[in-house]
């Protein structure tokens, strides 16, 4: 095992055992060459590492931070970086004939669960919206999506805005720079709910996603539970 590598693993144990918690900043490299006794460029190969991981997040004049994935599990959590994915429905259909519709089951503004605010590394006392839509191509139901994103740092989503590109409302009218996400697949049974939604059968299983997505400045603005039917395909592109 290389040296770089081996410090990342020891810096992801480290992050996993509460000696990084998340969303506090690292040790710079003079101070991370001197605890774990390596050279710069380990130093920085290791970063990158755990960056492609998306396990970090650099922030320009301030050093790197931890990510707060913790909440999605061990075992199945992917540590995915998928910067370049990060695209929506409506732009996984750009290059189809399909028209995109939405189906809104639910928007309101609400306190977090203790889960929901560890991911998004906020307080329970704050508020959120909690999305539920349905995504349409041509008509016929492709998943479900339940989503909450932080008041603060989404002001002013409307309705209106759900029924179209929600990340695209973030990134063209706020300013915001979507960047990656953690995820963790699994398959589940469908709700009656989603029975009724998605127009399946009882015996159908779904692709379950749960996502937690990041700001280039590595602030969680999402935390996402999207159900697919079992025709989709997921695809994993790292451009880092």
């Amino acid at each position: 095992m290389s040296k770089y590598h081996e410090l990342a693993q020891t810096l992801r144990r480290a992050m996993e055992d509460g000696t990084y918690e998340a969303g506090s900043r690292l040790p710079t490299t003079p101070e991370l060459c001197e605890i774990y006794h390596v050279s710069n460029t380990t130093v920085k190969k290791a970063m990158d590492e755990l960056e492609q991981l998306g396990l970090v997040a650099r922030r320009r004049g301030s050093g790197i931070y931890v990510k707060s994935a913790s909440s999605l599990g061990r075992g199945l959590d992917q540590s995915l970086s998928t910067s370049g994915q990060m695209t929506g429905f409506i732009a996984e259909n750009a290059g189809t004939d399909a028209k995109v519709t939405s189906e809104v089951h639910g928007f309101s503004i609400v306190h977090p669960s203790e889960a929901v605010a560890e991911a998004l590394g906020i307080r329970t006392e704050e508020f959120v919206y909690d999305i539920c839509r349905v995504r349409l191509a041509d008509g016929v139901p492709r998943n479900v999506e339940y989503t909450y994103m932080p008041l603060k740092l989404v002001p002013g989503l409307l309705e209106e805005h759900l029924y179209g590109s929600i990340y695209h409302h973030l990134e063209q009218d706020l300013g915001l720079k979507i960047d990656s996400a953690h995820r963790v697949l699994r398959a589940v049974m469908p709700t009656e709910d989603e029975l009724s939604w998605l127009k399946l059968k009882a015996n159908q299983p779904l692709l379950e996603v749960r996502q937690v997505g990041y700001l280039d400045d590595g602030t969680p603005f999402e935390y996402s539970t999207t159900r697919h039917t079992s025709d989709y395909e997921f695809f994993v592109v790292s451009t880092h």
